[in-house]
């Protein structure tokens, strides 16, 4: 059992964190949605949906850096709890060599298989295909250079230093806003030179990353090795934890370029929008979780497991209520809020994406924490074989859906029917592994956000109901919605420790 000195030591470094990881969200939020707007404008909405198709293809590959990124953090975070520093080394090297074969194998695919799906399949508008395939190598080099930061993110990730995690994120934004201004001026074709500012940008990113892990994270080094040991562990670790991220990508990815292929161009701005706003959405739920999930990894692998289910479902909890502050503004006014924020440019028809995509995060980040408890015990084959292939189903269910004539939005109904499915999945097969109780996660996560919900839509629609359609309208829902949630969580979502905690900072 922890040390209960060590836990409130633990607790107030999350509650640091949290509080540094907040700030570098709102900034970024506030760039995000500016830049958002500068840049469909600059671009309008036929480039943007080009930079999206092309963009959407090579995400696809990021599922290599998320499994990855996975894994380093995981062994990194392990090491650090048990304070072997020779042990941390040889993780980043072998990390190191690892980001470096498979980026060359990698780059090696898109140079061939990419850029022949770009050139012949893609559907792009007449006269754009030249650009895009531009477009398709700036992209690719921008995600070999993300590829090669993953073990500098995982090594500042790991040692909880999220002050310098939140600055670096914050530059990349500002250069991000930087970019979006530059487009409004340009002579040159908007849509190149957009996806050149953008590789230049990870390239900025890669190099903040190295120079920070270079002076504070000591186990740092571009030293490039292959341990035998920690090479098959990490290789194996990612190989599983990247299934489920490659039926991930597909299903989300891959959708997007199922309705390229079905729909065309416009309804991928359309998706494009809806996924900005999951984005933003996500950035504060990471916000919770990034802080959450190294204790959550370091308590349990230090035998400390009423701790780390406590963490657990905190982390799903806090998700929950986060995302749900953002649906019910959007459940109400998406169209009015996607006007005020974008204008007349924005698509008819992408408010219905974006309440969609909303619901599609809540449903995904729910069990997050859950899959960080998971990840710490290490037994993870069958966990992720199981549920990877029940969400495996999204992307043919959708195929089908769109060969029978339903509409682009559809997709959205699949992806949340199948991952409440897998949430239950989720639940019960890591009670089996790691011994957490069910009972536990309706106690301290179901019952005290179900009254929240209640008080928060009844606010919504009470306002919805009595005022006239327009700004003020969106106002006085989003205030009155946020009040509700806040006073209602305060009351029914903590528990009688974190009211305490709330209490003591607001001296009452």
């Amino acid at each position: 059992m922890a040390d209960p000195k060590q836990i409130s030591d633990d607790s107030r470094r999350i509650a640091r964190n949290t509080v540094a990881l907040y700030f570098r969200m709102f900034l970024l939020i506030v760039i995000g949605l500016y830049t958002a707007r500068i840049v469909l404008n600059a671009l309008g909405a036929t480039d943007k949906g080009v930079y999206e198709s092309v963009a959407s293809f090579v995400s696809m590959m990021t599922v290599i850096t998320t499994s990855f990124s996975t894994a380093v953090s995981r062994f990194m975070a392990v090491e650090i709890g048990r304070g072997d520093i020779q042990s941390q080394k040889r993780v980043f090297a072998t990390a190191n060599g690892i980001m470096f074969l498979v980026s060359a194998v990698l780059l090696l695919l898109g140079e061939t298989a990419g850029t022949w799906y770009v050139a012949n399949i893609m559907n792009l508008p007449e006269g754009r295909r030249g650009v895009a395939m531009i477009l398709f190598q700036f992209s690719l080099i921008s995600f070999i250079v993300n590829l090669l930061s993953v073990p500098y993110n995982a090594a500042i990730i790991s040692r909880e230093k999220m002050g310098a995690f939140a600055m670096i994120g914050v530059v990349e934004g500002m250069f991000k806003l930087i970019i979006a201004f530059a487009l409004l001026h340009s002579p040159i074709d908007k849509l190149l030179l957009y996806g050149l500012l953008m590789m230049v940008v990870a390239f900025v990113v890669r190099g903040l990353n190295a120079l920070y892990c270079s002076k504070y994270c000591p186990e740092s080094t571009m030293r490039i090795s292959f341990d035998k040991a920690y090479f098959s562990r990490m290789f194996g670790f990612a190989g599983w934890s990247g299934l489920s991220f490659v039926v991930y990508m597909v299903n989300t990815q891959g959708v997007t370029q199922l309705i390229n292929l079905v729909f065309g161009v416009i309804y991928n701005t359309m998706r494009g929008i809806s996924l900005n706003v999951e984005a933003i959405v996500r950035q504060f739920v990471i916000s919770v979780l990034v802080a959450l999930n190294p204790q959550i990894t370091k308590s349990y692998s230090s035998g400390d497991n009423s701790y780390a289910y406590d963490l657990a479902c905190k982390g799903s909890k806090y998700a929950y209520l986060i995302i749900f502050l953002f649906i019910v503004p959007f459940l109400f006014e998406a169209e009015t809020i996607l006007y005020l924020w974008l204008g007349p440019e924005a698509p008819h028809g992408s408010a219905t994406f974006t309440k969609l995509a909303l619901i599609c995060a809540l449903m995904d980040l729910l069990m997050t924490s859950f899959s960080t408890l998971i990840q710490a015990d290490g037994n993870i084959r069958k966990f992720y074989i199981v549920i990877s292939t029940v969400s495996a189903l999204i992307f043919p269910l959708t195929f089908v859906l769109y060969k029978l004539g339903y509409p682009a939005y559809s997709c959205f109904y699949v992806f949340i029917a199948v991952y409440a499915v897998c949430n239950i999945v989720k639940l019960f097969m890591i009670s089996r592994v790691t011994g957490f109780p069910p009972k536990m996660f309706l106690t301290e996560v179901v019952w005290r956000v179900l009254p929240v919900t209640v008080f928060g839509l009844g606010a919504g629609f009470a306002v919805w109901k009595s005022m006239d359609p327009g700004f003020w309208r969106v106002f006085a829902l989003s205030a009155s919605s946020t009040v509700a949630i806040l006073l209602s969580t305060y009351v029914f979502g903590l528990s009688e420790g974190e009211k305490n905690f709330v209490k003591s900072k607001l001296r009452v």
